[in-house]
């Protein structure tokens, strides 16, 4: 079930409350065991994709609640708080988690944090993106305000910025569309394995968290709590703050971490952090990281790390998604030809063949070694094996004749000898600039043709 608070303090809340009774088919309750001002009284639920969802409405404003959840009339899976925001941003759908990072001066508890839901913060922009009206645009904030004592994951889901945008239907309806999809778009609490999610804490960068929405927005990923540098300010030294740092990371089921901008001291209390005993296996990894290595099985990203090398120095992920692999090196020369003929082919050739490789010049040119599929003996050879026909038939484009011997690529071409046109008396210049192009010149009453010094050259290139 998923549990939906209207606050009556909160006039886009109660418009976006309207709108959801108005487009889904409720049925009215009564709870008599409860003051109608904390939940209580008539409630409404409804049914979506198999998925119950229960809207109840309280007097306080969200951010000043105890916990909602017993309210309900059955422990949710997560909760939606769907509310107004203020700012100077004109028309926005924004959501976040909720918590402090520092005092708490708009409710809730000092250095404490609600639990988060990525996976539904992520369904919930989709749903954003698909129903917000012309004008509208789409975010997630950082946390900065209360509740903190709820007893399952929630989410404000919230509808801005302004007195016009808090009376407009369409931008009301678009709010209640979104919670109302959240069945149908299989919302959970998290991304990916829920024994190893692929979560992220944010710290760093602006209110409006623009890095880590395009992360929720572009890639398989979800993030968690976000300290933006004014949460930042509030936490204090994070040193003498580790505590507040690991109730982040607990609060978001995450172990890896993403900073907008640069941050040494929140670097070293975060390494320390990872180090001590009872602390989180924190990582600090960039935004490169994070879409490179997608939704593929993170105890297989770690090893081939271990193996090659890490992502930000040049890993780079082939289509074949085997868990099982051996490291070969590239025949390096080979490469380097093929590259120099036709690199979108060959890189193409050597993403097809491997599971990762490694990579130089920021990622753009294979090079070095690379992880080969074997889930059966021979399979990394024969992959290998196939890599290398592929690189053989780029060079075609360049050689007349590409032929695989015994432990080398044969590549031959006829071309041009300058040697063999100076023997013949063609003086450097013009002339020469004919002959290599194909036309025939004359030397002294004598026609010197193309063929007369054209030479057959072979190249090598060890396997």
């Amino acid at each position: 079930m998923i549990a939906v608070v209207v606050s009556r303090a909160d006039r886009a809340s109660e418009h976006v409350g309207e709108r959801l009774l108005a487009l889904a088919d409720w049925t009215e309750h009564e709870d008599d065991a409860r003051p109608d001002a904390n939940g209580g009284g008539t409630y409404h639920r409804t049914t979506v994709a198999g998925t119950g969802i229960e809207r109840r409405a309280f007097d306080d404003l969200h951010i000043y609640l105890d916990d909602p959840v017993p309210a309900f009339s059955e422990r949710p899976e997560f909760l939606v708080f769907v509310s107004r925001h203020s700012g100077d941003t004109g028309p926005l759908l924004t959501c976040h988690f909720t918590g402090n990072f520092g005092a708490a001066e708009y409710g809730g508890a000092d250095g404490s944090f609600a639990p988060a839901c990525p996976g539904v913060q992520r369904a919930l922009v989709e749903g954003f993106h698909e129903h917000a009206p012309g004008g509208y645009d789409v975010a997630i904030e950082c946390t900065h305000h209360g509740p903190t004592d709820v007893s399952v994951p929630s989410l404000f889901a919230e509808l801005g910025s302004d007195e016009a945008e808090w009376d407009d239907p369409d931008g009301a309806a678009a709010v209640a569309r979104a919670v109302l999809d959240l069945p149908e778009r299989d919302a959970t609490e998290s991304v990916g394995d829920p024994d190893d999610p692929r979560h992220l804490v944010g710290f760093g960068g602006g209110h409006y968290a623009p890095r880590f929405t395009r992360v929720v927005e572009g890639t398989e990923w979800g993030v968690g709590h976000v300290a933006s540098d004014w949460q930042l300010d509030e936490l204090g030294p994070p040193q003498e703050r580790r505590d507040v740092l690991a109730d982040a990371f607990a609060a978001s089921g995450a172990r890896f971490t993403m900073l907008d901008g640069e941050h040494p001291a929140l670097e070293r209390a975060l390494a320390a952090l990872a180090e001590s005993s009872d602390g989180p296996d924190v990582r600090v990894v960039s935004e490169t990281w994070v879409r490179e290595v997608g939704d593929r099985p993170l105890d297989l990203v770690a090893s081939l790390e271990a193996d090659l090398r890490s992502v930000d120095e040049g890993l780079r992920f082939g289509a074949s998604r085997a868990t099982e692999y051996e490291v070969r090196e590239f025949p390096a020369d080979l490469l380097a030809e093929a590259q120099g003929v036709d690199a979108g082919a060959t890189r193409a050739a050597v993403t097809e063949r491997t599971v990762a490789f490694e990579t130089n010049e920021n990622g753009t040119r294979a090079a070095g070694s690379a992880a080969f599929p074997s889930p059966a003996t021979g399979d990394a050879t024969a992959a290998r094996d196939g890599l290398i026909g592929d690189l053989a038939s780029v060079l075609g484009e360049k050689y007349d004749e590409v032929t695989r011997t015994d432990g080398a690529v044969v590549a031959r071409v006829a071309a041009f000898d300058p040697a063999a046109a100076a023997e013949l008396g063609v003086p450097e210049g013009p002339k020469f600039g004919r002959l290599a192009g194909g036309s025939a010149v004359e030397v002294d009453g004598e026609t010197v043709g193309p063929g007369d010094v054209t030479r057959e050259r072979e190249e090598r290139f060890p396997v």
